[in-house]
């Protein structure tokens, strides 16, 4: 089986639903540029993709301008007012529920990053209204869009826990049924929501009457966030992390997300002088830096606004040499550490003028708290349950707080000339397929279409499974499968051969002579296409 990329003259764009890439591909079709076709892709796969995110929940955006500059916007809403320790514990919980009004407890930052990348759109000659950017997600969201394998696969699978959220039934379960695999799926009232911010603006998502509809749904339900949370978000712009390699630079998002931990694994990996793919030096290398790169971001990791140091000096070849020389490329470092969920999705975008995006949009698990708002069709995220409720915790939950955060989307400003925007879904996966596909694309050469289809491993839990192991799809030669485990890995290899537990990766490439690329993952129901 091959995996070829996608190429294209004008604009490209990546994303894990065909009809987001299309909605993408029509506003680059249209005249407009890179980030506007990533903002009407993030708005329409919010639409057709509903159990991996939506839009209350939170995006990040790393955009590279065609004069280099790299720029980050984080839209990671904070907790809510009435979120605190005591609240929780007079309820009598130990812990952050995972689903239901609970677990809905912080701002939906998504549609003010929007706000951000579509001002950052106009700077760079974009011309098209809203009306243009959200017209595909509205036609979806009223017409509907046929329910995808992985939606009736997690339906089915967390219908128990989710059934009980407010309005996830009267949404997600037509009929009082688990829709079948190719039912048609309507969303009425985030049509209408939509359409209100195509004539209001997006602010108003925040700070008009669509805030305060939200604001109404929320407390009835008995979440912590009030309309003066809403009124008071807003996304900001801050300085990307990056990491210098061989290969060039990589770009990666700061504090709150764990976009430390996926620099520091290239960092490292890029001292151990590996020399071949596929084999056991470069698989056992990768998850041994895993494993550092997690211990480091399990320390240090927190709201951007209160970190406890500067967090680039982990990225500093003062870190990085001596950390890289206690690997042992002979042996397993011992596993688990705790680790975190994810059900996200990733998009990139690039055009001829330069211009590169790579956006993640997530709701934590599928189908997030699995509350849906009555008036907005908002299905609300959970992301806040990542907080602990021991006050003494690197991330206690503390109003206006923002939570540790998964999401963490890649780019790559390479030696050879080539931008490179890439990224994926998956929990604790994510900073390992990006390792991953780095690797084998910009390293060893690897085809883009075939470093993002070929086996992949992951260390560490996603998808709500309560594994702690290596596991591997069970593509990899048996003799690799051999050495790890004499290494001391704990490994399972698991029965299929395209997991989701994987993740859904993709990439776009600027060529330095002219000409894109774009490929996505097998695994997922989209793909890559262009003009």
């Amino acid at each position: 089986m091959t995996h070829e990329s996608t190429r294209a003259g004008r604009g490209m764009v990546a994303t894990p639903h065909h009809l987001a890439t299309q909605a993408g591909k029509q506003i680059l079709a249209e005249g407009g540029n890179a980030v506007e076709a990533a903002l009407a892709a993030a708005a329409a796969i919010a639409v057709v993709y509903p159990h991996m995110n939506h839009v209350g929940g939170d995006g990040f955006w790393l955009i590279r301008e065609p004069s280099g500059r790299v720029r980050y916007i984080e839209a990671c809403g904070f907790a809510g007012a009435k979120a605190t320790i005591a609240h929780y514990r007079d309820l009598g919980h130990d812990t952050i529920p995972f689903r239901g009004p609970l677990a809905a407890l912080t701002v939906p930052g998504a549609v003010g990053g929007w706000a951000l990348a579509h001002e950052a759109a106009r700077a760079f000659g974009g011309k098209l209204g809203l009306r243009e950017l959200l017209e595909p997600a509205i036609r979806h969201a009223r017409a509907g869009v046929p329910v995808t394998r992985s939606q009736v696969e997690l339906t089915a699978s967390r219908r128990a826990e989710l059934e009980p959220s407010p309005g996830f039934a009267r949404t997600f379960l037509p009929g009082g049924k688990v829709p079948e695999l190719g039912q048609v799926l309507v969303q009425p009232g985030l049509a209408e929501m939509l359409e209100h911010l195509v004539s209001a603006g997006l602010d108003d998502f925040y700070r008009g009457d669509v805030g305060r509809e939200i604001a109404g749904d929320l407390e009835r339900i008995g979440s912590p966030v009030t309309r003066a949370d809403l009124e008071r978000y807003r996304a900001v712009t801050r300085a990307p992390l990056q990491v210098k390699l061989k290969a060039g630079t990589v770009y990666n998002a700061p504090p709150p997300t764990q976009g430390l931990a996926s620099l520091i694994i290239l960092g490292l990996f890029d001292r151990l002088n590996v020399r071949a793919p596929e084999g056991f030096d470069h698989v056992h290398g990768l998850v041994e830096a895993t494993k550092r790169a997690f211990l480091v971001r399990d320390t240090v990791v927190r709201d951007h606004d209160l970190l406890a140091e500067d967090v680039t000096r982990y990225l500093d070849p003062a870190f990085l040499d001596p950390e890289a020389a206690r690997i042992d490329m002979k042996r397993a470092l011992p596993w688990p550490q705790p680790a975190a969920h994810g059900d996200t999705i990733w998009l990139g975008a690039a055009d001829a003028s330069g211009l590169a995006v790579s956006y993640i949009q997530s709701i934590y698990f599928e189908f997030g708290s699995g509350c849906v708002l009555p008036a907005t069709g908002v299905l609300m995220q959970n992301r806040g349950a990542s907080f602990s409720l021991n006050a003494k915790a690197v991330n206690p939950l503390t109003p206006g707080r923002r939570p540790f955060h998964t999401l963490n989307p890649a780019l790559a400003d390479l030696a050879d000339g080539r931008i490179m925007a890439y990224g994926t879904m998956g929990g604790e996966g994510q900073p390992q397929t990006q390792a991953a596909v780095f690797t084998r694309h910009v390293l060893f050469r690897e085809p883009l279409g075939e470093a993002i289809a070929a086996p992949r491993w992951l260390l560490g839990r996603t998808w709500g499974s309560t594994h702690n192991n290596l596991r591997l799809e069970n593509r990899f030669d048996e003799s690799l499968v051999r050495a790890l485990v004499s290494a001391g890995h704990d490994l399972e290899v698991l029965p299929e051969a395209f997991s989701d537990t994987m993740g859904h990766a993709g990439a776009v490439i600027l060529h330095p002579k002219g000409g894109l690329e774009g490929a996505h993952d097998p695994r997922a129901d989209g793909g890559a296409d262009g003009i």
